[in-house]
């Protein structure tokens, strides 16, 4: 009977330091809104919508001390639909069978030390994380900066082996990414892909370029399966105190066609409020026909900080379609149609956010 009393004390003791140096996280965002879209050429369309300045999303994260200056940890990320309570599972490329996957927005494990994280699963690409961060409006709700992209080449990728650089150099940061295709038929255009980005903050200051190559494996939008699609932005973000300056220019290069995007935009905090301006411009050449189509946005937000994870917010945006293009602020069943060719696309969203 001792030792029996003594062996559970000393799995008890075990099991304690165990649990000390791990630790298992839920967290998540539930954003929803009303929404009002009309587009040129079609009705009007009210609706409740979701993702209008952070993505819904539910997660899990955790980490192990494995001793010796490394760590275990991983992330598990599903996108979710509050309004309907299901998942969000995305949905499938130009001539793609549908899929499903519950953990469709990150799905990693990593391992850390003093020389970085290698980081294996599914996971945003490098090329994408200018485009998110150096906007005032993400890449979510009307005033989605990608609104506007006409030839893209994506968000996450798939099999993926990712090495991110310490966080003690001095102010410089990176990472690099390689995938293979594996016959992939995602919607964000998997195929190989290998890129990068580096970047140096100091105080107020921050700034990044990222370089990407993908090999398509399935047709998805402007580019066919077995061309290639390369990517290059710079961003970067000052921070003034009474106003952040932002922005990002994004060069995407296919088999057919080359396009440009602008985009500039401004964050004014205003108390437990803040103002959110912004601007977007494309333009897609076809290297083929020599055609060129434009489009650009306008877009506001005033977010109401209610607390550190609470919000109240309302964005208004008008994307103005020229020559052939007839891209929308919104879309699926929030719209009734795309706009007509040339037209104007407008809307305006009141939602609120939490975060927990």
């Amino acid at each position: 009977m001792k030792k029996s009393l003594l062996a559970l004390a000393v799995l008890g003791a075990f099991a304690g330091a165990a649990s000390a140096q791990s630790s298992v996280t839920l967290y998540g965002t539930v954003d929803l809104s009303g929404k009002y879209v009309k587009n040129d050429g079609s009705a009007k369309r009210l609706s409740m919508s979701q993702d209008g300045i952070n993505s819904s999303q539910l997660g899990f994260r955790g980490v192990e001390d494995l001793g010796g200056g490394l760590k275990a940890g991983f992330n598990l990320l599903a996108g979710v639909n509050p309004d309907t309570g299901t998942t969000n599972t995305g949905a499938p490329a130009v001539g793609a069978a549908q899929t499903s996957k519950l953990f469709n927005r990150r799905s990693t494990v990593s391992l850390f030390s003093n020389a970085g994280e290698l980081r294996l699963g599914r996971d945003y690409n490098p090329s994408f994380w200018n485009q998110t961060i150096y906007d005032a409006f993400g890449t979510n709700g009307l005033g989605s900066s990608l609104n506007i992209a006409q030839d893209y080449n994506g968000t996450r990728n798939d099999n993926s082996i990712g090495y991110f650089l310490p966080g003690n150099l001095g102010g410089f940061y990176g990472q690099a990414m390689v995938a293979p295709g594996e016959g992939g038929t995602e919607l964000d255009k998997p195929g190989r892909y290998y890129g990068g980005r580096l970047g140096f903050a100091a105080g107020p200051f921050d700034v990044a370029f990222a370089y990407s190559q993908e090999k398509m494996t399935v047709n998805s939008g402007l580019d066919p399966a077995g061309q290639t699609h390369d990517t290059w932005n710079v961003g970067g973000v000052y921070d003034f105190g009474f106003l952040k300056l932002m922005g990002y220019y994004d060069h995407e290069k296919s088999v057919n066609n080359t396009e440009d995007r602008f985009h500039p935009s401004l964050l004014i905090p205003m108390g437990q409020g803040e103002v959110h301006l912004g601007y977007d411009y494309g333009k897609l050449k076809n290297d083929t026909s020599g055609v060129t189509t434009k489009v650009d946005q306008f877009k506001a937000t005033y977010q109401y900080n209610l607390s550190k994870r609470t919000a109240m917010y309302g964005t208004a945006a008008l994307l103005k379609n020229k020559d052939t293009t007839s891209l929308s602020v919104s879309g699926g069943s929030t719209i009734t149609a795309a706009p007509t060719a040339g037209g104007d696309s407008k809307g305006f969203e009141i939602g609120v956010r939490h975060f927990f």
